[in-house]
C-alpha cells in the first residue's frame, strides 16, 4: 500500500465532492480512492533518448538507484533510491544534463496513444510545462514540426527551459488561446488536448485540489474543453490522429467532452487504446445524460488502478 500523507486526516472532504464520487464509485472503491489521493506519489522518470539511451541512464545510476519499469511506456521508470532513501529524483547531475523527464507514469501515456512519426506536423494545444511536448519530440527524434503552444507566459517560460535542457530543437513555441488555431489555416496529422481540468486524478499531487473543488468550476471547464476538443478537430487532416485527455475523473470534463464531439461529428471515429495498464470502464452515462456507444472505447484510470494519477484518454481519428 502508498504511504499515506501526513495530517491529510484533517482535511474535510466536501459533501457534494464526496457524495459525486460516492455515486461514480460505490462505497468500497471510494474509500480506495480516496486512500491512493491522500497517499504519496511514487517518483518516477522518464529517459530522454534524445540524449541517452535507456540502457547508458540505468548503467550509469544503476550503482544508487533502482528503476522499476512503467509497463506502458518503455522510457518510463520508477525510481527508488538504494543508498540512503534519498527522494530528490530532479538533483542528480543526469536530471540536469537532461538525460531524463521527471514525468508521473499516468502522464506518458496521452504521448504513447498518439502515436507520434518522424517528419509529422503534430500541434500540442496546452503544452505546459512541456512533459508531453518533449515525449512527442522525443518520439518524432526530433525531426518533423511540432508546435507547443499554451495560454500564459510564465507557462511557457518554463516550457522553453525544459525544450532547451531536453535537447528538443524540431519545437516553435506559441502562446495563445487553443480556439485561436481555428483561424491559422493550417493542417495537422496529430494533435494532442491535454486539458485544463479540475484535477481530480491529481489529488495526492496537489491536496489544494480538494479545497478547490465545486460543481461550478467543473461546469465551466467543460465548456472550455468542449471548444478546445471541437477546434482541435477541425485542424486535424483526413485521416489525421487526435488525444483529448485530462488529469481528471470527472465524467462532465472527460467522457462528456469526446461525447459532444461524436454527435456533433459524423466523421470522428473513436478508437481502441491498448495498453499493458490496469483500467476501470468508461463512464457510459452521467447526471440523467447517456453518451455516445463508443464512448466505452475511452481510458479511465482511477489513481487505485495502478498506484498513480488518474487520468482519462481518448483517442479519435478523422476519416479520410
Amino acid at each position: 500500500m502508498p504511504e499515506h500523507i501526513p495530517g491529510t486526516e484533517k482535511f474535510t472532504i466536501k459533501e457534494k465532492f464526496r457524495e459525486r464520487y460516492l455515486g461514480l464509485l460505490g462505497e468500497e472503491h471510494y474509500a480506495k480512492y480516496m486512500e491512493y489521493s491522500l497517499s504519496f506519489m511514487r517518483r518516477c522518470i522518464r529517459v530522454n533518448t534524445l540524449k541517452i539511451s535507456v540502457e547508458e541512464l540505468t548503467g550509469r545510476m544503476g550503482h544508487s538507484w533502482r528503476f522499476t519499469p512503467v509497463p506502458w511506456c518503455k522510457e518510463g521508470f520508477w525510481m527508488e533510491n538504494t543508498v540512503d532513501g534519498r527522494r530528490d529524483i530532479g538533483n542528480p547531475l543526469e536530471h540536469k544534463l537532461g538525460y531524463y523527464y521527471v514525468q508521473e507514469a499516468a502522464s506518458m501515456i496521452p504521448p504513447v496513444v498518439l502515436d507520434p512519426k518522424p517528419g509529422e506536423i503534430i500541434l500540442d494545444m496546452c503544452a505546459s510545462p512541456g512533459s508531453k511536448a518533449t515525449q512527442i519530440a522525443m518520439y518524432m527524434k526530433n525531426e518533423g514540426l511540432l508546435i507547443a503552444n499554451d495560454l500564459k507566459g510564465e507557462r511557457i517560460r518554463s516550457m522553453g527551459i525544459n525544450i532547451q535542457r531536453m535537447g528538443v530543437w524540431n519545437t516553435v513555441v506559441t502562446m495563445m488561446e487553443g480556439k485561436w488555431f481555428a483561424r491559422c489555416g493550417m493542417k495537422f496529422d496529430r494533435i494532442l488536448v491535454d486539458a485544463p481540468c479540475s484535477g481530480t486524478g491529481t489529488i495526492r499531487k496537489s491536496l489544494k485540489t480538494l479545497l478547490m473543488w465545486n460543481p461550478f468550476m467543473v461546469r465551466r471547464l467543460a465548456g472550455i474543453q468542449r471548444e478546445l476538443i471541437e477546434t482541435a478537430f477541425s485542424l486535424l487532416k483526413e485521416g489525421g490522429v487526435m488525444v483529448y485527455s485530462t488529469c481528471t475523473l470527472e465524467p462532465e470534463e472527460d467522457e462528456a467532452v469526446v461525447d459532444f464531439l461524436l454527435r456533433r461529428h459524423p466523421d470522428a471515429v473513436l478508437e481502441d487504446i491498448t495498453l499493458d495498464i490496469n483500467r476501470s470502464e468508461a463512464v457510459t452515462s452521467f447526471d440523467g445524460k447517456t453518451f455516445h456507444p463508443e464512448i466505452r472505447k475511452c481510458l479511465r484510470i482511477w489513481p487505485q488502478d495502478n498506484d498513480t494519477e488518474g487520468f482519462f484518454v481518448a483517442r479519435i481519428r478523422k476519416k479520410s
